[in-house]
C-alpha cells in the first residue's frame, strides 16, 4: 500500500494557503513525496522547521523529502546540507506543478480545511530593521481580481462558507497592478461577485495602509467579519522608529477608536514584539499599555531573536533573559484582557463557524465548543451561558 503524501507548513496563512495547493499537486506525482513548508519569521521558526525535517524522515523514511517555504529560500544551502533533505525549492517555484514531477494541471481546492485560505498577495516592498521575510518572498506581488474570483469560486463550489485573504502584506494590494487599486477595491468586488458568501475575513493588516473604501466596508457591511488582527508590533514610538514602521502609537490607537465608534463589535489582534533592541523598561511600558488602548484580545507575541542580515540584528541587543520576561508579561495582559472579553459575550447569539475538532469561531473569532454531531464547515447560531477552559459554551 502506498504511502499518502504528507505536508508540513509551519507560519502563516499564506503558507496554509500554498501547502494546500502543494498537496493537490503531489497527488498528481509519482512515488510518495512529503514536504516541509519552512517558515522564517523568527529564529525559533527556523529552528521548528529543521526538526520538523528530522522528524518527517524518521516518519517517512522511503519517502522522497522536499523543503520549501521562506527559511528553505534564504538559506538554501542550509537545508541541501541536511542528510534527510532530497531537494529544496524555492518560494518562487513552490506553485509550479513541474517542481513536484506533477502534470500540468487545474488546481482544485481540497476539504482539509472548514474555511478557504485565498492568496492575494505574496512578498512585501517594506523594509522593517527586524524582517527577513522579504528576502524569502521578494517584492510584493498582487493577484488580479479576476484571478482571485476564480479561485473563490472554486471553493464555493465546494461548499465552504467562509473565505480568508491572506498575503505577505494583504493591505499592500494592487500597488503593482494597472492603475494602482487598493485593497478596498478588491474585497468590494468580491462581495459583488458573490452575493451569497455569508463571510469574508482578511489575515493581518496593516492599519496604516486601510483604505478609505476598506474602512466603509469594514464597518458596514456584515458579512466582513468583524475580526481585524493589526500589524502593531510595538506601542512605542521610538521602537516604532526604529523598526522602520510607517505608523505612531497615536495612529494605531485612533485607527481602533474610528472602527469602533461605526462598529463596537470588532475584536482586535495584533503582532507584538517584545524586546526589540534597544527597548527600556519605559519602552516595555508603552507595549504594555497598547494591549488595553487597542483593545487587544488575540495576541500574537513575539519575543525578538535577531536574524542575521537585518539591521536590527545590528542594533545593541537586550538581554534574552530580559526578552523572555517581557513576552510573558504581553501574553499575560492580552490574556486577562481576553478573559474579560469573553465575558461580555455570555448569553448573546452569534453565528459559529464549526471546526472538525468540535470546536467553532464567531466573526468575532471567539472560540466556542459546539454540541456533538455538529457538521464541520457548517454555520450553526450559539447562545453561551458559560466558559470551560477558554471556550464558550452552550451547556
Amino acid at each position: 500500500m502506498s504511502m499518502p503524501d504528507t505536508v508540513i507548513t509551519l507560519g502563516c496563512r499564506l503558507n496554509l494557503a500554498e501547502s494546500e495547493t502543494i498537496r493537490t499537486m503531489l497527488a498528481a506525482a509519482p512515488g510518495p513525496t512529503v514536504v516541509v513548508n519552512t517558515c522564517a519569521v523568527t529564529a525559533e521558526a527556523v529552528r521548528q522547521s529543521r526538526r520538523a525535517v528530522r522528524r518527517l524522515r524518521r516518519d517517512h523514511p522511503d519517502a522522497r523529502l522536499v523543503v520549501t517555504g521562506c527559511a528553505a529560500t534564504i538559506a538554501p544551502d542550509d537545508f541541501s546540507a541536511m542528510a534527510e533533505v532530497d531537494a529544496v525549492v524555492a518560494n518562487p517555484a513552490k506553485l509550479a506543478p513541474q517542481s513536484w514531477h506533477a502534470p500540468a494541471m487545474a488546481i482544485a481546492p481540497q476539504a482539509h480545511h472548514t474555511r478557504a485560505f485565498v492568496p492575494v498577495q505574496t512578498g512585501c516592498d517594506h523594509a522593517c530593521t527586524f524582517c527577513i521575510i522579504p528576502a524569502g518572498r521578494g517584492a510584493s506581488l498582487s493577484s488580479p481580481v479576476d484571478d482571485v474570483v476564480r479561485r473563490i469560486a472554486a471553493h464555493l463550489a465546494h461548499g465552504v462558507n467562509e473565505v480568508v485573504l491572506t498575503g505577505v502584506d494583504v493591505t499592500g494590494w494592487g500597488a503593482d497592478l494597472p492603475d494602482r487599486p487598493r485593497l478596498g477595491d478588491l474585497v468590494a468586488a468580491i462581495l459583488k461577485a458573490f452575493p451569497a458568501l455569508p463571510r469574508l475575513r482578511l489575515s493581518s493588516l496593516d492599519g496604516v495602509e486601510i483604505d478609505p473604501a476598506l474602512f466603509e466596508i469594514l464597518t458596514g457591511e456584515a458579512r466582513v467579519m468583524p475580526h481585524l488582527h493589526l500589524s502593531l508590533q510595538s506601542g512605542d514610538d521610538m521602537i516604532l522608529k526604529r523598526m522602520k514602521r510607517r505608523h505612531s502609537r497615536a495612529q494605531a490607537i485612533d485607527l481602533v477608536e474610528r472602527l469602533l465608534a461605526r462598529r463596537p463589535d470588532i475584536a482586535f489582534g495584533a503582532d507584538l514584539i517584545a524586546g526589540f533592541p534597544t527597548e527600556t523598561e519605559a519602552m516595555h511600558a508603552n507595549n504594555l499599555s497598547i494591549i488595553a488602548e487597542c483593545r487587544i484580545v488575540h495576541g500574537h507575541i513575539f519575543p525578538y531573536s535577531p536574524r542575521p542580515g537585518t539591521p536590527a540584528a545590528r542594533m545593541p541587543q537586550v538581554d534574552p533573559v530580559l526578552v523572555r520576561a517581557r513576552a510573558a508579561h504581553l501574553r499575560a495582559a492580552v490574556a486577562a484582557q481576553r478573559a474579560a472579553w469573553l465575558q461580555t459575550l455570555l448569553a448573546k447569539p452569534r453565528v459559529v463557524l464549526a471546526e472538525r475538532d468540535g470546536t467553532g469561531h464567531s466573526g468575532e473569532f471567539a472560540p466556542y465548543r459546539l454540541p456533538a454531531g455538529t457538521v464541520a464547515g457548517g454555520l450553526v447560531t450559539v447562545t453561551p451561558t458559560r466558559i470551560i477552559e477558554g471556550l464558550l459554551c452552550e451547556q
